[in-house]
């Protein structure tokens, strides 16, 4: 941990191509913002991202990094977090790589409470395939496959965490910085699964779920509503309205104990002795 780290550290020498006012741009900014105020550096920082737009975020900034197959990118973190619990583990994804295909990882992965973040950059459309229905498009959302809407509800992220036993559970908007910062720190600062969902707008695919549209109904539950995230009731409350576009922490568990100490595993795992375990080669053959 460094006190001296500006998140322009985090920044790689690698020009992002995502479309001009894509909101990908402000939710990255705010993840490095938030790493750098809670004192992590690119060399203890591990960022893991899937596929789509949002795929891309692990070359564009500067730590260790890997690109993930689709869906695949929580697996990978809860890996890398368990094998070396000294270091800061965060996981980028979408809409469609996190709650699609992905899904069943998330999940397990909320209920298991591995202390990483997990920063999802919703935009409700699937942008790198040019704009197809994603899980938390609209039902009415017309799009070129499906021009009378997907017919279906929306995947409602937050209710999926809380049922899944999440320990923290936020929602920010990428336009909103210094707001996103603070939400993605406190996802850091959290001991356990700390889940953001970002209202990450796509300037070139949905017209509905736009700047504008967020900034004229975006209700934030700290600033504007005095809510009490460790209030598990008023916590289902705001995540179930469906009226409403909210920012903020809507549940934290301040009791919550992640993973590792739960298992005791608290040293690095990754350095492995020389020399297979005693009976190790007797248990290959048995099974080979």
């Amino acid at each position: 941990m460094s006190s001296d780290v500006r998140f322009t550290d985090f920044k790689s020498d690698k020009q992002p191509t995502w479309c001009p006012g894509c909101g990908d741009f402000g939710t990255m900014n705010g993840m490095m913002k938030a790493l750098a105020e809670t004192g992590n550096d690119p060399d203890n920082t591990f960022v893991v991202a899937g596929i789509g737009c949002s795929g891309k975020i692990g070359t564009y900034m500067h730590s260790y990094a890997l690109h993930g197959v689709h869906g695949r990118a929580l697996p990978v973190g809860q890996g890398v977090k368990m094998s070396r619990p000294d270091i800061e583990v965060m996981v980028a994804g979408g809409d469609g790589d996190g709650y699609s295909i992905g899904a069943g990882h998330f999940v397990h992965a909320v209920r298991r409470n591995v202390d990483m973040s997990y920063v999802v950059m919703d935009n409700r459309i699937y942008g790198l395939t040019k704009g197809q229905a994603s899980p938390t498009s609209r039902s009415d959302f017309e799009t070129s496959t499906t021009p009378e809407g997907p017919k279906q509800p929306p995947v409602n992220p937050l209710a999926l965490a809380l049922a899944s036993g999440a320990s923290f559970i936020a929602q920010s908007f990428a336009s909103d910085a210094l707001r996103h910062q603070e939400i993605v720190q406190e996802a850091i600062e959290h001991d356990g699964f700390g889940f953001v969902n970002v209202f990450s707008p796509c300037v070139t695919f949905n017209d509905v779920d736009t700047y504008d549209y967020f900034r004229d109904n975006l209700v934030d539950l700290q600033e504007d509503e005095d809510h009490d995230p460790t209030d598990y009731e008023a916590a289902k409350e705001v995540i179930l309205d469906s009226d409403k576009e909210y920012q903020g922490v809507m549940y934290q568990d301040d009791e919550s104990v992640p993973y590792h100490e739960q298992h005791g595993v608290t040293e690095n795992m990754s350095e492995i002795p020389d020399g297979a375990p005693e009976d190790a080669m007797d248990l290959v053959r048995e099974f080979y």
